[in-house]
């Protein structure tokens, strides 16, 4: 019986160091992200942190598939999930309606969740080997560029525990934004 593959192994590091509560880094379809468990109040705390950016500005959450991100979000009409399916997976994000019970380290002051089912294979892969969805931020201080690669995240984002080495997807530019319910892009792609 031989190893397992670097990348697996690696993959479930990563997912054990999110479990117990740490920050981990790794490649999105633009930037480098910073991820953590969403439902571990502590470790978004943590993440908030090492960005500088305040709990009230909401985060993005990012899956390999959509069951994932289902448990934060109030049920989707099917016209909406049409558009969901037609995007997905790619690199846009949505807003979505979020019950009250999402907490509010997630949602900030808004009523919505931002949430994405990535195309990067190393997210998905991530999530997938976490078992969920993943707080995905851009490696950076709040208002500073965003990580393009494992060494300036480790230079831009002390305190992150682990970065997963790789290549982001290529694209200029972070995810856009889209409001299914008014049709309005709330950031470019």
């Amino acid at each position: 019986m031989g190893r397992a593959p670097a990348s697996r192994f690696r993959l479930r590091h990563a997912a054990d160091v999110l479990r117990g509560g740490g920050i981990v880094a790794y490649p999105t379809e633009a930037v480098f992200g910073l991820g953590c468990d969403p439902l571990n109040e502590r470790a978004v705390m943590r993440l908030l942190d090492i960005k500088r950016r305040a709990v009230d500005k909401g985060l993005i959450l990012i899956a390999s598939e959509w069951r994932q991100l289902r448990p934060f979000l109030e049920p989707v009409p099917d016209a909406i999930r049409e558009q969901l399916d037609a995007s997905w997976p790619g690199p846009v994000t949505w807003v979505l309606k979020a019950p009250p019970e999402t907490p509010t380290w997630l949602r900030g002051q808004f009523p919505t969740l931002a949430v994405r089912v990535t195309a990067h294979p190393l997210a998905a892969a991530l999530c997938a080997a976490f078992g969920g969805a993943l707080v995905s931020t851009s490696a950076n201080a709040s208002g500073r560029p965003p990580a393009r690669s494992a060494l300036q995240t480790r230079l831009r984002c002390p305190g992150t525990d682990l970065v997963v080495p790789g290549a982001t997807g290529g694209r200029r530019r972070p995810s856009e934004i889209r409001n299914p319910y008014t049709g309005a892009r709330l950031r470019a792609g």
